[in-house]
């Protein structure tokens, strides 16, 4: 499909070459064969006197000399032109592919977005049938395995609540959304109590050494952003461990950084880790975590959205830091800076 487009757009931008080659040579033919001809009907006062005034014989070579400048003049003019349309056609062809670039990317990004979007959905819906199917085939279904099987489904319903909220936060992310100041210590606060429960569950102790950086942003969209974090932390950090939360300025940005000290992330992995539904080590990661693979790649669009950015560094079996760098607010600039 795209290689016909780009066939289209370069017979497009060759036309349009082509008409202004065509164009000015026409202009510059007229012009120059104008002169000549003028040149050769007005005769200077050398030939006057050797030939004496109006001799037909000079006059004749002269008009002959011009129509042989008009002739050269219209050889070059085309195979200027020619070589216009081969030099054209290969600068038209390549802006072509660069012009389709982006749309031919933007349109893989689609293709596989639906397509993971689709198998996200998929499975849960199927277990959720599949589960009923049976449950409908057992005349003797007793009201405990009534019961588990509402439950299951309930679970199912769950992800695809999760899922269709984190595809919605997608597609909203910075809509008419009002920028205020705010204070990273106090919402990186909020977001440990969000995760709080889960944190509590598997043993995990979160500390917050946040200093008092202020940036300008909404507020509900950094706080989801440091609970994405934070909960991605508490995921993936051993029974018992630590994560820490942390926040200052350096070089007149606000450097948030969470850190576990968990499995790490592989080396293949990171260049993909912001992709919508990617998940790291696939196998076995959903089991674990439960998850869809959204989070990081909303952290990344709210960052994105407050004119930041956000890169993780990781060591296999040691850990992760993710840290987010955020404009800071510019009233407070030169105050911060010196902290």
């Amino acid at each position: 499909m795209f290689k016909s487009a780009a066939l289209k757009l370069t017979l497009w931008y060759l036309a349009i070459i082509m008409a202004l080659s065509i164009g000015f040579s026409f202009a510059i033919y007229r012009l120059s064969s104008s002169e000549l001809e003028a040149s050769a009907s007005r005769p200077s006062d050398l030939y006057n006197l050797l030939f004496g005034p109006n001799n037909p014989g000079i006059n004749s070579l002269r008009a002959a000399q011009a129509q042989k400048d008009k002739n050269h003049l219209r050889s070059n003019l085309i195979l200027f032109n020619g070589a216009v349309l081969l030099l054209g056609g290969g600068a038209s062809y390549f802006l072509a592919r660069r012009t389709l670039k982006p749309l031919e990317e933007t349109l893989e990004l689609q293709k596989r977005f639906t397509g993971d979007a689709s198998h996200e959905l998929r499975t849960p819906l199927t277990a959720m049938q599949t589960e009923i199917e049976v449950a409908l085939r057992n005349p003797g279904l007793g009201q405990a395995e009534a019961i588990d099987l509402l439950k299951s489904n309930l679970e199912e319903v769950g992800k695809l609540k999760s899922l269709s909220e984190g595809l919605l936060t997608l597609a909203i992310a910075g809509k008419d959304t009002p920028r205020e100041t705010v204070s990273v210590k106090n919402v990186a606060n909020e977001a440990i109590g969000q995760v709080s429960k889960r944190a509590k569950a598997r043993q995990i102790l979160i500390k917050n050494s946040a200093r008092n950086v202020i940036v300008t942003g909404n507020h509900q969209q950094i706080l989801n952003l440091l609970s994405i974090l934070l909960d991605n932390a508490v995921k993936y950090s051993p029974k018992g461990g630590e994560v820490k939360v942390a926040a200052k300025v350096k070089d007149r940005q606000a450097h948030i950084s969470v850190t576990d000290y968990g499995q790490g992330i592989a080396a293949r992995d990171l260049p993909h880790i912001f992709e919508r539904f990617y998940r790291a080590d696939k196998a076995r990661s959903k089991a674990v975590t439960g998850g869809h693979g959204l989070g990081l790649a909303i952290a990344q669009k709210i960052t994105q959205l407050h004119k930041g950015q956000i890169d993780v560094r990781s060591v296999p079996g040691k850990g992760s830091t993710f840290t987010v760098r955020l404009p800071l607010a510019r009233p407070l600039r030169s105050s911060l800076g010196k902290m």
